[in-house]
């Protein structure tokens, strides 16, 4: 499983997109891509889903949020 964290992107202003999406071209075809981020990460939902992935979402304590993206069956 490949792992980003978008943390500090979103703290130092950056936009995360263009790391979020390199991260997941280089993705073998079995292996998941997890994401962590300071907010739910809606409007990325429906921009994997047009590549083909499926999520699945927490909110662990102190607003962290973990979804984990696989491509769907």
């Amino acid at each position: 499983m490949a792992l980003i964290d978008v943390r500090e992107d979103i703290v130092a202003g950056r936009e995360p997109f263009a790391r979020i999406m390199s991260a997941v071209q280089g993705l073998a075809s079995d292996e998941d891509l997890e994401l962590v981020a300071p907010f739910e990460p809606k409007p990325l939902y429906d921009a994997m889903a047009e590549r083909g992935y499926t999520h699945t979402t927490a909110e662990e304590p102190g607003g962290i949020w973990r979804v984990i993206f696989r491509r769907a069956a």
